[in-house]
């Protein structure tokens, strides 16, 4: 390969890392488990930016209805993140000859 050629494989590479950073930075996802009894939102980095709990679930005084709900919630709100995130590479990716297909360990 020609370096040339090597040197813009390699800020193309550089392009889509700061290109999927921010995709990651601005990702926000919302999920729910219970019919909308327990919701999570969910950032790229998959901190949990906020959860709501229906006030029927309370009534209930079920605590481990509540723990399933929740751990319900926040499980598939990591999951879209994933999803999104793997759509976003795949897009990004699609421009580099040979890349289209490329999962990255850990990241998809």
């Amino acid at each position: 390969m020609e370096v040339r050629a090597l040197q813009q494989l390699l800020t193309s590479f550089r392009q889509i890392q700061e290109n999927m950073q921010r995709q990651i930075d601005s990702l926000q996802v919302e999920a729910s488990a219970g019919g909308g009894m327990v919701t999570v939102r969910m950032n790229g980095q998959k901190q949990v930016l906020e959860v709501r709990i229906e006030p029927d679930v309370f009534a209930e005084k079920d605590v481990e209805m509540l723990q399933d709900l929740v751990r319900a919630a926040v499980n598939e709100a990591s999951r879209r993140v994933d999803e999104e995130l793997a759509n976003q590479m795949r897009t990004l990716a699609g421009g580099l000859p040979g890349l289209s297909g490329l999962r990255i360990p850990g990241l998809f």
